[in-house]
């Protein structure tokens, strides 16, 4: 197929990386170049992307990764519990989980993903992943252009809280593009956790800072953090075209992706075009019935009533393809939540490892709270909870939240083909199905990340990024969906990377133009 007009070409190489922060891709390139794999070169743009990309993730967020080891997938879910003292009674009177202040704030597990990475699946010494990190946090990074229009965004909402004013702030204002910005507490924050392979952030001083703060009105102790703990699972998997598609289990919404999937392989939505108005259609209608079952059943699997494996089981799946209309669009679903705040990056090694990670702060910066002298931003995730009674998800003490944030994976015939993800809350199992078709068609990596993406509402509403002909748009409309059409640079469809295997061996790599990244090779 014909490239579609890009800002980008396909990166080719041995070893590659593809990440939203251009620094952070450079960091993991320096690590394989010492020999690293790729779970250490994932860590260290994971570290670096703590710094560089501060307005969608941080030192107090979630990770979440898949890592194709050579032979099988292996799933790492570091994210947080809820504090133990959270009652559903605490929040009586909200109608909905708060976004900002404690009341938002689990325990942040993307420290302790790091060392899980580095400690199963790493090579190099921990403290070295962390040197790029420190480097410019210490010596100052120039800010990208599409991050300084998000930390612009967020001084307006978050600018009057003065610890978010002292540490993201400098001068009073948010950074511009092309302004230099050094971030010396976070320096001084990430050496610590080096030094102490992340125990300080959970048991140590770090850990004490966290909990200091937390007096002044939330429910965190130092129970909370030292009680955690990261979670390696067996992924969840489902055929779709002859491949198979990998997600993070539950409490994230990669059975969202899951079931969409499966319930396109039921519908041969795999022979659509990607680009025509009914093959459009198809995957709206499968991602509608997979939205449906994600609000209504997932949560912390402690908490779920049907099990992951239930909830795929070929007849409930088939009993979900039976109530779409090839020719109607369906009911709408509960409304996801519409916002948020990632970064996502891939990595192919020399030897065939591959790690697909995603982190995240939630919406943007987070909670709004930083913790004094120590540039970590608190996540919100806790705004991932449900308040209806009896729900799985209803909030609740030492709790995973539904997690949005999901990386994915895609393998053939028991061979790894890519390591892909699109960040951006309730868009990412949306964007997984959008650029695994365009993938299973035969698009390369670039313009299967290029095209022009949809986005289902929890209302029904169907939006269309720009880029989408008029043709498409008038059928969609005539098939039922309620379209809006947006204009260019809408933050709704947001950002994505694949590293794909190929047959011969080394990879081809893309980066979405949505974000300020890009991949590269070596």
């Amino acid at each position: 197929m014909e490239p579609r007009p890009s800002r980008r070409s396909v990166v080719y190489g041995d070893e590659v990386v593809a990440s939203s922060s251009p620094l952070a891709a450079t960091a993991a390139l320096d690590v394989l170049h010492d020999g690293g794999t790729a779970a250490d070169a994932a860590v260290a743009a994971a570290m670096c992307s703590t710094v560089t990309e501060p307005t969608n993730n941080g030192i107090g967020g979630d990770l979440l990764a898949l890592v194709w080891d050579g032979g099988r997938v292996h799933a790492l879910n570091a994210s947080g519990r809820s504090p133990r003292a959270w009652t559903p009674q605490r929040f009586a009177g909200h109608e909905q989980m708060p976004r900002r202040g404690w009341d938002s704030v689990t325990v942040p597990g993307a420290v302790s993903g790091w060392r899980a990475l580095s400690d199963r699946f790493g090579v190099l010494p921990f403290e070295r992943l962390g040197a790029a990190a420190v480097a410019h946090a210490e010596d100052g990074w120039i800010v990208p252009p599409i991050v300084a229009q998000d930390w612009g965004r967020a001084a307006t909402v978050l600018g009057e809280l003065p610890e978010f004013a002292a540490t993201f702030l400098p001068g009073g204002a948010a950074p511009r593009e092309g302004e230099r910005v050094r971030m010396p507490d976070h320096a001084v924050t990430l050496r610590e956790i080096l030094a102490t392979g992340g125990e300080s952030f959970y048991t140590g001083p770090l850990a004490a800072r966290i909990v200091a703060h937390a007096e002044a009105g939330g429910a965190l102790s130092a129970q909370d953090l030292a009680a955690h703990e990261v979670d390696w699972a067996d992924p969840l998997s489902v055929s779709w075209g002859g491949h198979e598609l990998y997600e993070i289990p539950p409490n994230s919404q990669g059975l969202a992706a899951c079931v969409a999937a499966a319930v396109l392989e039921v519908l041969g939505g795999q022979h659509r075009d990607p680009d025509s108005a009914d093959g459009v259609h198809l995957q709206v209608e499968a991602m509608k019935q997979a939205l449906a079952v994600l609000h209504s059943e997932v949560a912390d699997p402690d908490w779920m009533r049907l099990g992951p494996s239930e909830l795929l089981e070929p007849e409930r799946i088939a009993a979900l393809a039976a109530r779409v209309d090839p020719e109607r669009a369906g009911a709408a679903v509960s409304a996801p939540p519409t916002a948020g705040g990632t970064i996502y990056l891939s990595v192919g090694d020399r030897s065939g490892m591959m790690v697909s990670l995603i982190q995240s702060n939630y919406y943007g910066f987070g909670s709004g709270l930083v913790v004094p002298g120590t540039g970590i931003a608190l996540h919100d995730r806790g705004a991932g909870f449900s308040l209806v009674p009896g729900h799985p998800n209803e909030v609740g003490g030492g709790k995973r939240p539904l997690n949005t944030i999901i990386p994915g994976l895609i393998t053939a015939g028991g061979e790894p083909v890519a390591a892909f993800g699109v960040m951006g809350g309730p868009m990412q199992p949306q964007g997984h199905v959008q650029v695994m078709h365009r993938l299973l068609v035969g698009q390369d990596v670039q313009s299967a990340l290029d095209a022009p993406r949809w986005f289902v509402e929890g209302s029904g509403e169907l939006k269309l990024e720009a880029g989408w002909g008029g043709d498409v748009a008038r059928r969609l409309g005539d098939l039922g969906h309620p379209v809006t059409r947006t204009g260019p640079g809408d933050r709704t469809y947001g950002g994505g990377q694949v590293v794909r295997r190929l047959p011969g061996g080394g990879y081809a790599g893309g980066s979405d133009p949505r974000k300020d990244g890009h991949a590269v090779a070596r």
